[in-house]
């Protein structure tokens, strides 16, 4: 028996906002970003009596390029607040996925041989946020959900990777922004 879960973890993200005005209400935006992010994968097997169990964490840190082009649908602005949807997609390249592929020979936890992921991912995103207009800057909220469309997982056979179908990216990104 296995049963396999993931754990997530809180990150953050530091970017930029480049924006074109396509309309008086849509906009074309790019922020491209690197984020630092972490999870947890836990597996969870039993021998074939099913009478002892044993219980393997791995801690996977990400260090993530985002590349997005989004658009940006802006409700009429109110006194100094707007509310908009968001949505498109981009793409993201893992640069800690080197480090993972390459494994830690004989290390201290099992995983670190046998869990590896691909570098490259594409994915779609939409959300909704708040813009607010101070004196001297634009003060944004926002929250997003990114979703990555390919599997991640390098298969090799082994019991820690035959356990897993896919892995993918799944995100939960709220958001801040300082436009000037």
């Amino acid at each position: 028996m296995k049963t396999v879960f993931s754990i997530p973890a809180p990150g953050f993200a530091i970017g930029i906002v480049s924006d074109a005005r396509l309309h008086q209400y849509v906009r074309l935006r790019c922020t491209p970003s690197i984020s630092f992010a972490s999870r947890k994968i836990q597996y969870t097997l039993a021998n074939a009596a099913l009478d002892s169990f044993k219980v393997f964490q791995k801690t996977v840190e990400s260090a993530f390029l985002f590349f997005p082009i989004e658009f940006k649908i802006q409700s009429k602005r109110l006194g100094n607040f707007s509310a908009y949807v968001i949505g498109g997609g981009g793409y993201q390249l893992d640069l800690a996925s080197r480090k993972k592929a390459a494994g830690v020979p004989q290390g201290p936890n099992e995983l670190d041989d046998n869990v590896k992921l691909k570098r490259d991912d594409y994915y779609y995103s939409s959300g909704a946020g708040v813009d607010f207009y101070l004196k001297y800057f634009k003060l944004g909220f926002e929250i997003k959900l990114q979703v990555g469309t390919q599997n991640l997982l390098k298969p090799e056979n082994s019991i820690f990777t035959n356990s897993i179908d896919k892995i993918r990216n799944r995100m939960v990104v709220f958001t801040l922004t300082f436009e000037g």
